[in-house]
């Protein structure tokens, strides 16, 4: 039994959730750090290398100051978020004078604190290296790359080269130890596809392998499933997310992803308020140190610290969150049906027929329609569907205050029609922005409505990722989630400490991408 220690620089809005459990291995010591970084004020305009080297010193003495907080903690590996040392909204050109040619640890060993003089033009190299090297930490930090074409290359820019959006990492004595490119690009003017996805891992003495990931990789097969179907439990995630609610706000899908595939997720997220970027954590299937700016809080970094567990990689999302039976119980048991919490009992073990179809209306969440159905009693069943694909509903209403509020289950399968297109089976329970069902998946942040509740339903992917966000933007541990070898999926949930602001089991159909 290991208890998850958890370190806070400060404590306000910071939050722990989770409890302890058996797990295989020792622990070691993370921490993420949400940047408030130093802008170019004009990225449009092309900068000296002396210039945007100064610029990025800037981010980088703030980035040696929390590796001197952290190692004082005694962490072991310290992750630095998405363009935290340029920023970002560059052009091609524009962002030149940011770029350093990063040479590929699998190909070479190179430590550029000890060997300086092997490359010019490395000066972020060296700093982040000896970084690593005088507190004893790993490193992750993310930078810009420029990469020569090969001579015998048919997809080169016309200018003769790639950029790349990139994680790179050192280990404590300052080795240059991975270097992964993003795949998946969100709108970034001044960056290439690499030419093949690529799938990166490293290795460290305390917590054995990691695997890299930029931002929007997350969503998507290439390289995040790849490296979970590959047995990776410990992914690393700089980010620069915009928050958009009820389903894709930094932290819940964090959490999401952490449960959904049975990983620790190690995120570290921009603060950023102009662009809504906020919500970092440190996130394992046990537990979430988290941290989620409220509105008004002052913009400023955050440093978060904690005590994680070393995951089984032979018990990953393959053998556990998408085989039968049960994923994560407290206080259930494999061989419960029935969940009951303060005289209200939800039967896991009903049939289609015992919800009958809810009158339903469509609405636009995330951009796309979904069908909802209007939660008209204090407690009762809903089912709704979108097509052949139907969500069912358990519930009970706790209300805690004078104001009314307004609930929806919705159901949605189709491809989601954002920045980039991709497939969707989802199931949400949401709180209503107004009183009339047209505001039903708009935003919302606060609710004072508790619920318990039993959200269900028959999922055509195995990759379906459960969350409960309660208001004021509180991560919620469902109590139970359960998988059937046919794809239903049960999430059961009481006892809350806020208002429900959404739950949902977000399911991703990648096998439907390009279809």
């Amino acid at each position: 039994m290991y208890f998850f220690a958890v370190v806070f620089v400060t404590l306000s809005f910071t939050s722990a959730i989770g409890r302890t459990e058996h797990v295989a291995g020792s622990t070691y010591v993370a921490a993420v750090y949400e940047h408030h970084f130093i802008l170019d004020p004009e990225p449009h305009v092309t900068l000296s290398r002396p210039a945007a080297l100064q610029h990025m010193q800037k981010n980088l003495d703030i980035y040696e100051e929390q590796a001197a907080l952290a190692a004082q903690q005694g962490v072991q590996i310290l992750v630095f978020p998405e363009y935290g040392l340029q920023g970002f909204n560059f052009s091609r050109s524009s962002i030149s004078g940011y770029l350093e040619t990063i040479p590929d640890p699998q190909q070479e060993s190179w430590n550029p604190c000890t060997e300086p003089e092997r490359y010019n033009n490395t000066e972020v190299l060296q700093r982040l290296s000896c970084m690593a090297r005088r507190y004893k930490l790993y490193v992750v930090a993310n930078m810009a790359d420029l990469q020569p074409c090969p001579l015998n290359s048919s997809n080169c820019p016309s200018d003769g080269h790639w950029q790349f959006n990139t994680n790179v990492v050192f280990s404590s004595n300052g080795q240059l130890v991975a270097r992964y490119h993003k795949q998946n690009l969100y709108a970034e003017r001044a960056f290439d596809t690499p030419p093949q996805p690529e799938i990166i891992t490293f290795d460290t003495p305390f917590a054995g392998r990691f695997g890299l990931i930029i931002c929007y990789d997350i969503l998507f097969h290439e390289p995040t499933i790849t490296l979970v179907e590959m047995g990776v439990r410990q992914l690393i995630f700089p980010t620069a997310w915009m928050n958009k609610l009820p389903l894709l706000d930094s932290i819940l899908f964090q959490r999401a992803l952490s449960l959904g595939a049975n990983v620790t997720l190690l995120a570290a997220n921009i603060r950023y308020d102009r662009m809504r970027m906020k919500g970092s954590g440190i996130y394992t299937p046990f537990s979430a140190t988290y941290h989620h700016a409220q509105k008004g809080d002052p913009e400023e970094g955050r440093l978060l610290v904690a005590r994680v567990p070393v995951l089984d990689p032979l018990c990953g999302l393959q053998s556990v969150a998408l085989g039968e039976g049960v994923i994560r119980a407290t206080p259930s048991t494999a061989t419960d049906s029935v969940h009951c919490h303060q005289g209200n009992c939800f039967d896991s073990s009903h049939t289609d027929n015992d919800f009958a179809v809810s009158p339903s209306f469509i609405s636009s969440m995330m951009n796309d329609p979904y069908k909802f159905a209007i939660l008209n009693e204090t407690e009762g069943k809903l089912n709704v569907c979108d097509g052949t694909f139907c969500c069912h509903l358990q519930y009970r209403q706790l209300p805690q205050g004078s104001s009314k509020e307004l609930y929806a289950l919705g159901a949605f399968a189709g491809s989601h029609l954002g920045y980039r297109r991709y497939a969707l089976q989802v199931c949400a329970l949401v709180r209503c922005a107004g009183l009339e069902a047209g505001s039903c998946g708009q935003e919302v942040e606060e609710a004072e409505t508790k619920m318990d509740f039993l959200l269900e339903g028959k999922f055509g992917t195995r990759y379906v990722y459960p969350s409960v966000l309660a208001s004021h933007l509180v991560l919620e541990q469902p109590e139970h989630l359960e998988k059937t070898v046919d794809g239903t999926m049960t999430m059961k949930h009481s006892n809350m400490t806020g208002g429900l602001v959404a739950a949902s089991l977000f399911g991703r159909m990648y096998h439907l991408d390009n279809e």
